[in-house]
């Protein structure tokens, strides 16, 4: 991938309901993909935005269960009461809907239906292989950089309509891809068909059924006790289950129990009956069907990836590996409330933040659903050594945190980095007073990555005499509002001759034309596109995200003995004036400048080489037991 497909991160799915508010980065969607129809409900706020591709944990005791095998149906009436709004679950059409015309299957997937057992499940959120960007990149290397384990794909994106086209080429390695929709209006003849009757219980059972599920809830929540739960998803949601447990929400037993036990949550019975029926649907279409079988299934967020994984492994007796590329609970949850995505979150915020009574069942559904997963991982790989610690707050579990960083081929790089030495001693010759200093930012023009802040960087610096040009590469359709912002602001600041956009371009073949690269970014996980332009040897100026510190300035010792020194200055977000200061002082003073460059080639050759990065998670595969799919066939009776 080139740089600016490595500096896009995981792209998230549209909102249960309704439009969402302009959160601290508004979810970009394909223009042509339709809106989710409403459906017809009693008047509700919308629901908050289902991200990431990106819980309702909350009070209630716990009661014994009767095994169902043992239960026997009474006799069922149809004239129970239901809540205001349950109608909707309950219904029947009159008519079929008619069938539309036949759809093109998905790339990847398999045309007869059969999916092979692999050694490793990718289990991805929207991205690889149908959209591009860091995540997908980096999981692309993973795949061709094992060519000795086979690979299938989970790919839960949005709905029918979501980009279903593979962009990376599908290595000869990977069997197969399957596609999950997340939206009710993909389970109409399922999900919403499902009627109390199916349960197939008498009211005191389903008295029973619903004071559990809400005892389980309440174990997870308080006490951090998960099994509850998950029994219950084994009984009622996932794809062996015996009852569809979701029949339940539309009963007044269950109604009744949620009064009893969940007096506190300031909703009315409504508003907590619709939004309890979207954490059941999303729950339904990540859980209810079948799943190909793999060794280790390798979710890459916490999120419905990780919940489908920790589901899969349980249903087929093999393991599961979390890789956090960025932390996605805190970001959901920072998404949801309109906050910068950098902002700290913990487990229990959501009791004691002062938010309306739906954003709190929202932050509960994010921040319970990463405690439920975090215990199931045999291993979770992270960035950098902060994003542990960080984790840990959410529910993870340092004792099986790995770090493995991202990593790319440095000889890739080689006549980049030829060129910058050459240039270097050309700004020698003429003086750095005299050098027109040609920057860089190279992401998607949307607000989380800080294009107006580098703006009013490049004015302040125009001010102060340097003799600067910023380009700015990356893709400007993601939010147009927010690129139209951005060119406002070029011609406010009568910038036009000072910044070019360049948009969408093959960045690796422009990369000797540019001196420094600047990420004035609010959020990151470990940008590939740091580790190329360091590979190239242009020093960065950048603020203080993910494990870009850790990349660009902590001191590195190889196992030789041999220490680096930082390839550039970091610095907090939100501040133009500090980025104009920073990059002035690289820029000023060549010598400082010619240090910056060589450490900056030395530090991705040292610790960022992606060879050794594949050869890690080959290890942890194989630890989780892939490798072993012949012998493992040949025990069940397969081919």
């Amino acid at each position: 991938p080139d740089a600016t497909g490595a500096a896009a991160p995981v792209q998230s799915a549209p909102p249960v309901h309704g439009k969402p508010s302009a959160p601290a980065e508004s979810i970009p969607q394909e223009p042509d993909r339709p809106e989710p129809q409403q459906p017809l409900h009693p008047a509700r706020p919308p629901a908050p935005t289902a991200i990431a591709w990106e819980s309702v944990a909350s009070a209630a005791s716990h009661a014994a269960a009767i095994p169902l095998s043992q239960q026997v149906a009474e006799e069922e009436t149809d004239d129970e009461e239901a809540p205001a709004g349950a109608a909707e679950l309950l219904q029947l059409s009159e008519e079929p809907e008619p069938e539309a015309g036949a759809r093109a299957l998905p790339d990847g997937v398999p045309e007869d239906g059969v999916y092979a057992d692999v050694d490793v499940a990718i289990v991805m959120e929207s991205t690889y292989p149908y959209l591009k960007g860091g995540v997908s990149a980096v999981v692309h290397d993973i795949i061709t950089g094992n060519p000795d384990l086979t690979f299938g794909i989970i790919h839960i994106t949005w709905d029918s309509h979501s980009p279903l086209k593979d962009l990376y080429g599908m290595p000869d390695n990977v069997a197969w891809v399957r596609v999950l929709y997340l939206s009710m209006e993909e389970h109409q003849e399922d999900f919403l068909r499902a009627r109390p009757r199916d349960l197939r219980m008498n009211r005191r059972q389903r008295r029973e059924l619903s004071r559990r599920i809400l005892g389980a809830m309440l174990s997870l929540a308080q006490d951090g006790q998960t099994e509850p739960l998950w029994d219950i998803i084994s009984e009622g949601l996932s794809a062996s289950r015996r009852y569809p447990v979701w029949a339940i929400l539309g009963t007044r037993e269950f109604m009744e129990a949620y009064h009893d036990m969940m007096p506190d949550l300031g909703m009315s019975m409504t508003d907590v009956f619709w939004c309890l029926r979207d954490f059941f649907s999303l729950a339904y279409a990540v859980l209810a069907e079948p799943v190909p079988r793999a060794q280790v299934y390798h979710a890459h967020t916490t999120g419905y990836a990780m919940l489908l994984g920790v589901n899969a492994a349980r249903e087929h007796g093999t393991k599961v590996l979390l890789t956090e590329h960025n932390l996605y609970v805190r970001d959901t949850v920072n998404t949801l409330l309109e906050r910068r995505l950098d902002l700290n979150i913990r487990l229990t915020d959501y009791r004691t933040f002062d938010v309306t009574g739906r954003e709190r069942m929202w932050m509960a559904w994010w921040l319970e659903m990463g405690r439920l997963c975090y215990p199931y991982a045999y291993a979770s790989t992270y960035l950098y050594p902060r994003a542990i610690t960080e984790a840990n707050e959410l529910g993870g579990d340092a004792g099986r945190a790995i770090v493995i960083p991202n990593g790319i081929v440095t000889s890739e790089f080689d006549a980049s980095y030829v060129a910058r030495l050459a240039a270097i001693e050309e700004i020698k010759k003429e003086g750095a007073d005299k050098h027109l200093w040609k920057l860089v930012y190279i992401a998607r023009v949307v607000p989380i990555k800080g294009l107006l802040d580098m703006i009013d960087s490049v004015r302040l610096m125009v001010d102060r005499g340097l003799n600067i040009h910023l380009d700015v590469c990356g893709p400007t359709e993601h939010m147009p509002s927010y690129f139209e912002q951005c060119l406002t602001r070029i011609v406010e600041q009568g910038l036009e001759s000072v910044i070019t956009i360049r948009g969408t371009v093959k960045v690796r073949e422009l990369l000797p034309e540019f001196d420094l690269f600047v990420l004035p970014s609010y959020n990151e996980g470990l940008p590939v596109v740091s580790l190329e332009t360091m590979g190239a040897g242009i020093p960065t100026v950048s603020t203080d995200v993910g494990a870009v510190r850790s990349v660009v300035e902590d001191m590195i010792v190889t196992d030789d003995g041999q220490t680096w020194d930082p390839c550039g200055i970091i610095i907090e977000p939100g501040d133009p004036t500090v980025m104009a200061d920073k990059v002035q002082e690289v820029i000023s003073d060549v010598d400082l400048y010619e240090r910056l460059s060589l450490n900056a080639r030395g530090r991705v050759e040292a610790a960022y080489d992606l060879v050794k990065v594949n050869a890690s998670y080959n290890k942890i595969y194989r630890q989780g037991g892939a490798g072993e799919q012949a012998g493992a066939r040949a025990d069940r009776g397969g081919a």
